[in-house]
């Protein structure tokens, strides 16, 4: 089973308009709601493939409940710990005309030390049946900096695989755990080691540098031009087929799930990585956000190069 960990839940609301303008009323074309997330995104994803998933994580409210109804309308198991206030919603505008994204995000609910405790207690009785973890995101008000890095630990206390997908103070802090897999982009790098990227070969020499200070795999996306892969068995590059991308929001939750599937199937590193790499190009085909059509993902599989790099 893959428990994913989605301690900031949202409600997002993809809101398509024409020619979005400042200071005007804009009219919505279109409006698409969902259960939302970085990890409910790699939730919705992992079951799309036909994986055993339970989500988890903090919710609040009206809200809340509305992401538990389109939870349990997809057959995803969850297992959350409830909280006084509100889960929040984020809002990405997407100009249809001038092909252009804007995101709102609200902040989210406030945890308080008791509410922390539970999901450290829950979060440990579900990790004892899973074989694949990923933790994604930001987190709410009274969560700490140091926790994504006690969940790690627990996870890892009882061997099992954890997958992570977050930036800033809360990624430096969990790499003292030693996660299995991290995500980072290009700038999440650039703060992470405080300094700018020179060029592709310092990107390669800083994702090996950081497999050999103890994280498994370490994924880069390269955006349009795929990703790079830094590994036991060595650094990789996935190239990607160019598609006519219709939404990529989600697509690095999509690509966290595909690497959690190819943990989960026990698929050689190669293949994880191509499969990875096509469920991420399949969510962008479509509008839905964290969603993929398995006929997408098999027509792009057979297309996706890996090729292996000189460190």
């Amino acid at each position: 089973m893959i428990l994913t960990v989605t301690l900031n839940v949202a409600i997002d609301k993809r809101y398509i308009v024409e020619n979005f303008n400042i200071n005007h009323v804009n009219r919505v074309k279109e409006c698409i709601y969902s259960a939302g997330g970085k990890g409910l995104n790699v939730s919705r994803v992992a079951a799309i493939a036909g994986e055993e998933v339970l989500a988890t994580g903090f919710i609040g409210g009206h809200s809340g409940d509305y992401v538990v109804q389109e939870l349990e309308t997809q057959n995803i198991k969850n297992d959350f710990v409830k909280v006084v206030g509100e889960s929040r919603s984020c809002i990405n505008i997407y100009d249809k005309i001038n092909h252009t994204q804007t995101e709102f995000l609200e902040p989210g609910v406030t945890v308080t030390e008791k509410n922390k405790k539970e999901m450290l207690e829950k979060f440990t009785e579900l990790a004892k049946k899973s074989k694949v973890i990923t933790i994604s995101g930001s987190v709410p008000k009274g969560i700490d900096s140091s926790f994504y890095k006690e969940l790690i630990q627990t996870g890892k206390k009882y061997e099992k695989k954890v997958l992570l997908d977050t930036s800033g103070i809360l990624l430096e802090e969990a790499l003292k755990s030693n996660p299995t897999l991290i995500k980072p982009n290009r700038d999440e790098i650039k703060a992470l080691i405080g300094r700018d990227v020179k060029d592709r070969k310092d990107l390669i020499q800083i994702a090996s540098d950081l497999c050999k200070n103890g994280i498994d795999v370490v994924v880069v996306s390269l955006g349009s031009e795929g990703s790079l892969i830094a590994c036991e068995e060595g650094v990789y590059q996935a190239i990607v087929p160019k598609i006519a991308a219709v939404n990529t929001v989600g697509c690095g939750d999509s690509m966290l799930a595909g690497f959690a599937i190819g943990f989960e199937r026990e698929l050689s590193m190669i293949q994880t990585i191509k499969l990875a790499s096509a469920i991420s190009a399949a969510n962008a085909l479509r509008k839905e956000t964290g969603f993929f059509v398995n006929e997408d993902m098999q027509n792009i599989l057979p297309k996706i190069e890996v090729n292996k790099l000189s460190v």
